[in-house]
């Protein structure tokens, strides 16, 4: 196995760590403040998460949410988003929870959220 990005992260990158999962800014943002939320136990499938690591993951989306929320007052909403497996989009194949903070303005039409993954699907 070759070496998992989020396994060998380094702990100063942590900016909230728990038992079970930590948060981190993502590397390529979407937007400002874009969140990962990442368990610390290596495994790449959503479907094979503990009820304690999700409840602790949640826990963390939570808390990352607010304190975003707190910092910063032109965040109007938020997507939360997984990719699991290649055809997905899936590129570190280990799990982790996307924490998009979302603007008015930040795209022309943000109607259809996260069914844009398939643009002609994004309308309806």
């Amino acid at each position: 196995m070759s070496k998992c990005f989020f396994c060998g992260i380094d702990n100063k990158k942590r900016i909230i760590d728990g038992q079970l999962a930590f948060v981190l800014l993502d590397g390529f943002p979407v937007t400002e403040h874009h969140s990962l939320i990442v368990p610390k136990r290596h495994f790449a499938d959503f479907f094979d998460i503990t009820k304690q690591e999700l409840l602790e993951m949640n826990n963390l989306i939570l808390l990352r949410k607010n304190e975003i929320l707190e910092k910063d007052k032109t965040v109007e909403g938020f997507n939360i988003g997984i990719n699991i497996g290649l055809a997905a989009g899936q590129s570190i194949f280990h799990l982790h929870v996307h924490l998009i903070p979302r603007r008015f303005g930040d795209i022309e039409n943000p109607k259809g959220g996260v069914r844009g993954i398939i643009p002609e699907k994004r309308s309806y």
